[in-house]
């Protein structure tokens, strides 16, 4: 086979066209979820991956409805209350409750699963970790952001999931402070995430 220059060309204009053209459609693929009508049956819900499901259209289940896993009778004296947040940052902080309420607010409906216990559609205000990452500027390199509750729980976030996900840290659920048993002060609203990496009573932030 002669491939001629101008052949020679085309080819080369045509693979990587190619290439970018899967690599659309397999992002297209991977941000396509189930997108679940209103009244969709909790039961149902509770079995499902919240990756693969769409609550733009679920009601807002009442606080009474939540159910709870893990600890929930942790009581935290707000008037002693920090957020730390260490590791590699240049600005390592201890920001009291009422700093922290000064943060930029942002309110989001986020779906929250516990697999084979309960589901449940909320609406969490709170503040997003982006205001954090800003105040504390974390070192160059840095990777992960370890969220940790007074409990003992942990969960490592990815600082490549900040643009991709709805992440904060809620002080409220539809309209109302957050209960203890639901992890006052603090809870980590983390969308796409099953309901037991939402850590609940965080009290540090540590970059790594």
């Amino acid at each position: 086979m002669i491939v001629t220059r101008r052949g020679f060309i085309k080819i080369g204009v045509f693979v990587p066209s190619l290439s970018l053209m899967l690599h659309f459609f397999s992002i297209s693929w991977a941000k396509v979820k189930r997108i679940l009508p209103r009244g969709f049956s909790r039961e149902a819900l509770k079995g499902m991956n919240p990756e693969e499901v769409d609550n733009r259209d679920l009601e807002i289940d009442p606080i009474e409805r939540f159910g709870t896993m893990g600890t929930s009778d942790m009581s935290m004296d707000i008037t002693r209350y920090r957020l730390k947040i260490s590791g590699k940052v240049r600005r390592p902080l201890s920001l009291s409750y009422d700093q922290i309420m000064k943060f930029p607010q942002m309110t989001e409906t986020v779906l929250l699963i516990c697999p084979g216990f309960f589901a449940y559609n909320a609406q969490w205000t709170g503040t997003g970790l982006k205001g954090f990452i800003q105040e504390a500027q974390p070192e160059k390199g840095v990777k992960h952001i370890d969220i940790k509750g007074a409990d003992g729980k942990t969960v490592r976030i990815p600082l490549t999931k900040m643009d991709q996900k709805k992440i904060f840290l809620a002080y409220r659920v539809n309209g109302q402070e957050l209960p203890k048993k639901h992890g006052f002060p603090l809870r980590l609203v983390y969308e796409d995430a099953y309901g037991s990496e939402w850590i609940k009573y965080v009290e540090e932030m540590v970059f790594s």
